[in-house]
């Protein structure tokens, strides 16, 4: 008898949500291997399933729960804008890779905040602050918004949705390094010497990248948005967040696995890489565990480079991983020749979308977000 159960069976015995079986899975609660049958599906533990089951009827703490919940667990707050379901990424209930077919960057904002089909009333915008790289642009004329920008307290719910829309034109124009018209994927594509069918993939990978759910960067803009802190601050700190070396700066480990493996090898790189206990970057999502659905979308627009192709085919003969949306931004960065840094500046506009919406809707919500740290430190003096 195998104890391996497929994904319906394993949902039907934990009576969860996908979403919360791949968090098991991503947590080592419960392996996962591709399904023999169908190599494009999994298949599960059955023994794990059935430990889990048993801890779920015995009740757990709820400081043990609210912990588990910061890496990859349960949902902590409500929202109706991005969700993963059954191994796609929906936003506002409409799937991301379908509407990366035909939409642009403005419009699926517009979506993400739950406006109609109408384009809202910008402000003006300033021309973008001097700096020798977009990434030093784009936080200096985030910061200078930031500090003039009323409390969202103090306007209407109209000037705030016209606020996110200039906001996105502000970051954008920090990444082109002046104020120009024109869909963002156009003046992206222009500054950075790309003809339309380049245009139409940064316009493919914008879409893609515009929300993620509760990702570390989006929490952070929400945990601001909270404060009352304005859409600007708000959209900073997502930014400030996503410069991290393990969310937006993933890119760069991508690269520089690549340049090792053009230069030892792409099999050779990967085993040196893999013998330090190092996960290989750009493979591999603990909400995808079928495969993230961007990668598929936007590598399959173009031909993927041949260095890059091989290092792909190393990484998954290693260690069964496939690829995500880093590995398949940082191809379509090699395909297209663009600067070393787009694309982080990619990330950058495109989640500002996202880090808007999330922040009008908080702000909405009126909640206020706090949680509690569970001391470890030396005891309490009396």
């Amino acid at each position: 008898m195998t104890d391996w159960i497929r994904r319906s069976e394993a949902l039907e015995r934990l009576g969860v949500r996908p979403q919360t079986l791949y968090a098991y899975v991503s947590r080592g609660r419960v392996h996962a291997e591709p399904d023999p049958a169908d190599p494009r599906r999994s298949r599960y533990r059955a023994s794990d399933i059935a430990a889990l089951k048993v801890r779920k009827a015995r009740g757990r703490r709820a400081a043990d729960v609210a912990a588990d919940a910061i890496a990859w667990g349960e949902p902590v707050l409500n929202s109706a804008i991005t969700t993963v379901a059954d191994g796609r990424l929906y936003y506002r209930g409409r799937d991301a890779v379908r509407l990366a077919e035909t939409e642009t960057l403005e419009s699926v904002a517009r979506l993400l905040r739950g406006g109609g089909g109408s384009a809202v009333r910008r402000t003006l915008r300033p021309s973008p602050p001097a700096g020798s790289t977009l990434r030093e642009r784009a936080f200096a004329a985030l910061a200078a918004r930031a500090a003039m920008e009323p409390s969202p307290s103090a306007r209407s719910a109209a000037a705030l949705e016209g606020e996110a829309a200039t906001l996105l034109d502000i970051v954008a124009d920090a990444v082109v390094g002046e104020t120009v018209g024109g869909p963002i994927h156009e003046r992206l594509g222009r500054a950075w010497g790309c003809g339309r069918r380049g245009m139409d993939l940064i316009r493919r990978a914008l879409v893609l990248l515009a929300d993620h759910e509760l990702n570390p960067s989006t929490f952070a803009a929400r945990v601001a948005a909270s404060t009352g802190a304005s859409l600007a601050a708000c959209t900073l700190a997502g930014l400030a967040v996503l410069s991290g070396p393990r969310h937006g700066g993933m890119a760069r480990r991508v690269g520089a696995l690549a340049l090792e493996a053009e230069r030892d090898g792409a099999a050779e790189a990967v085993a040196a890489h893999l013998a330090h206990r190092r996960p290989a970057p750009g493979f591999g999502h603990p909400l995808y565990p079928d495969g993230d659905p961007r990668f598929r979308a936007l590598l399959g627009a173009f031909e993927t480079p041949a260095s890059l192709k091989a290092l792909r085919e190393a990484v998954e003969a290693a260690t069964g991983e496939r690829g995500n949306v880093d590995f398949a931004v940082v191809a379509l960065s090699q395909s297209l020749n663009l600067p070393p840094d787009a694309p982080f500046a990619l990330f950058a506009c495109a989640r500002t979308a996202g880090w808007t919406a999330h922040a009008l809707e908080q702000i909405q919500s009126r909640a206020f977000i706090r949680p509690r740290a569970r001391y470890v430190g030396p005891l309490p003096e009396d």
